[in-house]
């Protein structure tokens, strides 16, 4: 027999499968990791196919070893590979990394398992009592104690002592053996179950997802529409059917709350996946999910490669969100795979949101997705009124603090009837940039050209981009002024400018930071679902998805940060960011209010956000892409470049670029081409050149494939060179 095996290593030279002979003495099946001869070393492989004969010319070698006792990969893992490698043109390894847990390759992870005692079973407990004497009084503690059930031998040994714990194991009176612990996340958390009254709206939903012959749905609802509700009662009726679920969230942040309602709905039937988990929980949670023992996946982007069996349902909520993209190697898109394991499956993707992407509502429209509409809060609330607030007016009212005097005042209101309020703006830090207010000097990362961002509370200057820290400056190393001011505010100063208005407040902070820390966003979050602060301040990531009944008022500080971006997505980012949090004001039987500030009060963003037309915005959004010729209509295809060396990054870039202008002169469906500096031209001590083309959609895998035949022909000498589809950023 033969075993088809893909070496776990990234490289081009070695991308392929290879041949090798199973000896007699060893079982394989597909799926496996193994360990193979390759070249002078062993190295670890993934078995993805088997043969019974071998036509080749060379004289094969023999797999030398299984790996672990888990078949790692299942059939649809191995179709979907295939997939992904064709679609997104990775390599074998880069796929099949994807679907196990990277500790398990590391062989950093393993089962946990602890001594656990239990009484001999061929004992009874009047012949326990009489091998023991009056004097064993801990002994006969124990024995109470193990009567009802075994208990972990620490625990005994904590209780009782070692000494006697160990004496009635001599005795045989009481039995050690291992066994092994889940390591369970989340698992303090809250779980909440609760009756469910569905309404119309939502029963025409759950109908329509299992009676359309569409295997995509578009539910578009209003925030506080009941979608997870929804989403809840079609998994339940997957499972009845003896299928499983994935439920898709944009940010880890939302996992604990969805989780909450999912383990108050599921139980044990309910697993979670996502990049803050250990190691050891990554590995226990795959590993349910593998053998069955759970049949709903909860968790961000990595979780689509849950290795679930008979998917019924696989739903990605907030589907208009950009995490769902990834944008480092290996660069896939999670509706692209979530299409092909519901094809695979015969089941159904539903996209949640309550501002599509205009990608995808264009899809609904066209027929090629489903459409569901949900235009009604469950409440009976309407949705919050946005008022808009022109900050240059306040400027010049002699208001130069970051609050409007409007949010100032409904603050000081929502802070008096005991209701809480969240806060909006995207920036992290203290402030964006320290500037020299003398000379204009601006301090900047001495790896990637970009402005450092201060932190008041280490007293830090941080780079975003590759995380290194530097001192605070005293004085301007270029004038040696003393003068150096901060630049635009980031979450430290706000939350330290309420603490100025509000100083009796508790108030906390959300960001990604927070996130950097295990548990700590469960913390702050649980924190405010319990009404032990009156105010949440964070970035974006508090705009999605959270559901706290008494917040009253959401306040956007500076509504236009990402207005006015080199990228067309600017606008739709804005409306559905203004969208979104403002759906967190108002969600239970009180009144909602939303303080958008702004400099641009006039731009068409606004208008449409504050009247929730999400209709109108779509129109006049798509219309503009259409004249401009931008996706949906045309792809972006960019071709990153990087280099230690500035001249090599370039060289490689002008070679690739000469390569593509010749085809264009061929190819009619690349409608332009340009090569420039990146953004960013340095970053992590890294020199980056793009190339930016438009091709049509005619044809476009086919044109994808050209651009990277040439590449494989271009001498990338050490150099990282990548190709994006429709990137997320143009940074």
């Amino acid at each position: 027999m033969i075993a088809k095996v893909v070496i776990d290593r990234s490289a081009n030279d070695i991308d392929r499968v290879f041949d090798y002979l199973i000896p007699d003495e060893l079982v394989v099946e597909k799926g496996d990791r193994v360990v193979v001869p390759f070249g002078k070393t062993q190295t670890e492989g993934f078995c993805v196919d088997l043969a019974e004969t071998y036509d080749g010319k060379y004289e094969l070698k023999e797999i030398i070893s299984v790996i672990g006792e888990y078949k790692c990969f299942t059939p649809e893992m191995l179709e979907l590979m295939h997939y992904m490698k064709q679609r997104f043109f990775l390599k074998y390894a880069d796929v099949l990394r994807l679907f196990i847990p990277s500790a398990l390759r590391t062989g950093k992870v393993r089962d946990l398992a602890r001594y656990y005692i239990t009484l001999n079973p061929n004992l009874s407990l009047d012949e326990i009592k009489a091998k023991l004497t009056r004097k064993s009084e801990k002994q006969l503690q124990i024995v109470e104690e193990l009567k009802d059930g075994g208990k972990f031998l620490s625990e005994l040994n904590f209780l009782y002592g070692a000494s006697a714990v160990n004496t009635l194991i001599k005795k045989e009176i009481a039995l050690k053996e291992l066994k092994k612990i889940d390591r369970v996340p989340l698992k303090n958390i809250e779980v909440k179950s609760k009756d469910v009254d569905l309404k119309p709206a939502q029963e025409n939903a759950i109908k329509t997802i299992f009676s359309t012959s569409k295997d995509v749905v578009l539910l578009h609802g209003v925030t506080g529409s009941g979608k997870t509700v929804v989403y809840m009662q079609a998994i339940k009726k997957c499972l009845k059917e003896g299928k499983t679920a994935i439920m898709l969230v944009p940010e880890i942040s939302l996992t604990p709350q969805m989780l909450m309602n999912f383990r108050g709905e599921f139980g044990d039937q309910v697993a979670v996946l996502h990049s803050g988990l250990s190691d050891g929980e990554k590995f226990d949670e795959w590993k349910k999910l593998l053998l069955g023992d759970a049949r709903i996946v909860v968790g961000a982007r990595s979780a689509i490669f849950a290795p679930v069996q008979n998917v019924g349902l696989i739903v990605v909520d907030e589907e208009h969100d950009s995490s769902y993209v990834s944008e480092t190697n290996p660069r896939y898109r999670v509706l692209e795979v979530a299409r092909f394991r519901a094809q695979y499956n015969n089941a159904k993707v539903v996209l949640g949101s309550a501002t599509p992407s205009i990608e995808t509502y264009k899809k609904a429209l066209d027929g090629e997705y489903e459409l569901v509409k949900m235009d009604k809060r469950i409440s009976d609330k309407g949705l919050p009124k946005i008022e808009i607030i022109d900050m240059k007016d306040e400027i010049l009212r002699g208001n130069n603090s970051m609050f409007s005097r409007a949010m100032q005042d409904e603050l000081k209101k929502t802070m008096e009837r005991g209701e809480q309020a969240m806060i909006l703006i995207n920036r992290l830090g203290y402030s964006s940039f320290l500037r020299c207010k003398k000379c204009g000097y601006v301090p900047t990362c001495k790896h990637c050209e970009v402005s450092l961002t201060y932190h008041k509370k280490e007293n830090k200057l941080k780079c975003h981009y590759c995380g290194t820290s530097y001192n605070m400056l005293s004085e301007c190393p270029n004038c040696h002024s003393h003068e150096m001011g901060f630049g635009k505010m980031g979450t430290e100063t706000v939350v330290e400018e309420l603490h100025k208005l509000f100083p009796e407040v508790k108030i906390l902070k959300l960001d990604s930071e927070t996130k950097t820390k295990k548990d700590a966003m469960v913390e702050v979050l649980r924190e405010f679902a319990d009404n032990k602060a009156q105010i949440l301040v964070g970035t974006q990531m508090i705009a999605k998805g959270h559901d706290f009944g008494n917040v009253t008022l959401v306040g956007l500080v500076d509504a236009d940060l990402g207005l006015y971006q080199q990228d067309y997505r600017s606008t739709e980012r804005t409306f559905q960011l203004v969208t979104q949090m403002s759906g967190r004001a108002g969600r239970a039987d009180k009144e909602g209010h939303v303080i958008l500030q702004t400099y641009s009060p006039a731009n068409y963003v606004y208008r449409f956000a504050t009247n929730y037309s999400y209709k109108d915005f779509y129109n006049r959004e798509i219309n503009i892409r259409e004249t401009t010729n931008f996706p949906p209509f045309v792809s972006i295809i960019r071709i990153m470049i990087t280099h230690e060396k500035m001249e090599k990054a370039r060289e490689i870039a002008r070679d690739i670029y000469m390569k593509i202008r010749a085809l264009k002169e061929k190819d009619k469906h690349i409608i332009s081409l340009a090569g420039s500096e990146a953004h960013i031209t340095k970053i992590q001590d890294n020199f980056r050149y793009q190339i930016v083309m438009r091709i049509s959609k005619e044809n476009e895998l086919e044109t994808l494939k050209e651009f990277y035949d040439i590449l494989n022909e271009i001498d990338k000498k050490d150099a990282s060179v990548f190709v994006e589809q429709d990137p997320q950023s143009m940074i």
